[in-house]
């Protein structure tokens, strides 16, 4: 393995003129004697799509769990939209995390609520909205992720495919600037793979997100990533396009796409 990250070619991938509006420096997090990220370095541009890869166990989730304050790292700086939150209070941290949105793994709606107030949710918790034009925004969203039909439904009544539709409209339910994706595709059908992958592309498009996408599946995130960070023992190995990736002479790399072809 290489020591240090090979670095993307200038003028083959986006680079921030101004503060991007999320700059990970040197993060370090440990549990116990195992070291899960050891000195990682990512910035994502307005409008940029990265996916991190890696094989399991290697601090995919840990990076996002870090990126949103829900563990806090050993060292390092995490910058989001020009404010650091490492070691920021509580009150200012959710501040912050309006700006965020998070897909989980496994969508993590509110079993005992409806479609529409799952996505509801942090609308009648964050915002003085009122009651008509929440229930607007509401269907907005559902439409936007071709939920509309399924409002009334409980979780439990819709497919895993489904659910996470519905999660990625309540991760848009604040208008945030950042998305973060935690195996967007893990567990669907090809068919429901490509379409929440086709999805994804669509909304970055209308709004210009700042994405970052922890997922193994690196045949569907080719068609919306701009640029991959794969990580091997806590490290960045390469950051880079999909073509520079496939051009590496790193051993790990060249292992690690055959494994994934």
């Amino acid at each position: 393995m290489t020591s240090t990250a090979e670095k993307p070619v200038a003028d083959q991938t986006k680079q921030p003129t101004a503060e991007a509006p999320l700059v990970v420096s040197g993060l370090r997090k440990s549990f116990g004697s195992q070291n899960v990220l050891d000195g990682v370095d990512l910035t994502a541009d307005r409008g940029q799509t990265i996916v991190v890869l890696g094989k399991s166990g290697t601090g995919k989730s840990v990076l996002l769990k870090l990126m949103v304050g829900l563990q806090k790292p050993d060292s390092g700086s995490i910058r989001i939209l020009g404010q650091e939150i490492v070691g920021l209070d509580m009150d200012h941290l959710n501040e912050i995390r309006k700006k965020i949105g998070f897909l989980f793994q496994q969508a993590a709606l509110y079993d005992s609520l409806t479609v529409a107030e799952n996505v509801e949710f942090p609308l009648d918790r964050h915002t003085t909205l009122p009651d008509g034009e929440r229930r607007e925004k509401v269907r907005t969203l559902l439409a936007s992720v071709g939920m509309e039909d399924a409002s009334n439904k409980l979780p439990s009544d819709i497919s895993g495919g489904m659910q996470k539709r519905v999660g990625l409209a309540r991760a848009l339910a604040l208008d945030p600037e950042i998305l973060l994706f935690d195996e967007p595709t893990s567990g669907l059908d090809p068919i429901t793979t490509a379409e929440i992958g086709e999805l994804v592309v669509k909304l970055q498009k209308e709004r210009n997100l700042t994405s970052v996408v922890v997922t193994h599946d690196i045949h569907s995130a080719k068609s919306f990533a701009d640029r991959f960070v794969l990580l091997r023992e806590g490290k960045v190995v390469i950051d880079g396009t999909f073509s520079q990736l496939e051009q590496s002479s790193d051993s790990f790399v060249v292992q690690f796409l055959k494994d994934a072809g």
